[in-house]
């Protein structure tokens, strides 16, 4: 029955429009993935280490930090693009196309992924810091060798969630001209009255989502295992 419905369609036509759709996703989400989620990782870390609790305690740095992180991210993404367009139009040069999506996507996952971080984090044992403290660790030493390794599953899960809300910002780049999965479902399948289109699209936003968590429940997996 999917045959047929998809069969509808003129794939010889919107074949290749569909496979550059999904290119401009896995472009956005990847180098949103890299770049927010590295940023996102060192805000989040900080927001843990500065506490009033933590290792490098610095009310300063957490209270800004903390801040910025309560204000961005409940802002919902769409508002968001139109809230940076200044700042886009500095940074990239432009506010429309693909790369100025992935910039504001970025933006927008960056405190996304820093609460996400702080959160898994706050699990650790506190008893495995105060350890590595006494035998003369300094504060980088355990960052790098107890801290982010301990929380490394769960960040693991975390930053699969993370992806998952990425395919959903990349949806919406079809509002500044950043093409993509949501913007074919939208121009070819919504508004030309092809409902195959729009459930190839789905079709490819859910194969996407769906290798994305298994791998990230088989890498955590295999981490909290040893």
């Amino acid at each position: 029955m999917n045959q047929m419905i998809l069969a509808e369609a003129d794939w010889d036509r919107l074949g290749p429009v569909y496979v550059d759709a999904i290119v401009d996703t896995l472009y956005m989400v990847g180098i949103t993935m890299v770049v927010g989620g590295f940023l996102g990782l060192i805000l989040g870390t900080l927001l843990y280490t500065t506490r009033p609790s933590g290792i490098l305690k610095n009310k300063a740095i957490y209270w800004t930090i903390n801040v910025l992180v309560n204000f961005f991210r409940p802002i919902p993404f769409i508002i968001m693009i139109a809230m940076l367009y200044p700042l886009t139009i500095n940074v990239v040069g432009t506010s429309i196309g693909r790369d100025a999506a992935t910039f504001v996507m970025c933006f927008t996952a960056t405190f996304t992924v820093a609460r996400i971080v702080e959160q898994n984090l706050v699990s650790i044992d506190p008893g495995m810091i105060e350890a590595a403290r006494a035998m003369g660790a300094g504060p980088w030493k355990i960052i790098t060798s107890v801290i982010l390794p301990e929380a490394l599953g769960p960040l693991i899960l975390g930053y699969t969630f993370i992806f998952i809300a990425v395919i959903d910002m990349s949806a919406m780049a079809g509002y500044i001209g950043g093409g993509g999965i949501g913007d074919f479902a939208i121009v070819y399948g919504y508004r030309s009255f092809e409902p195959q289109v729009t459930f190839a699209a789905v079709l490819a936003i859910v194969v996407i989502v769906q290798l994305a968590q298994f791998l990230g429940n088989w890498l955590s997996k295999k981490v909290m295992r040893r």
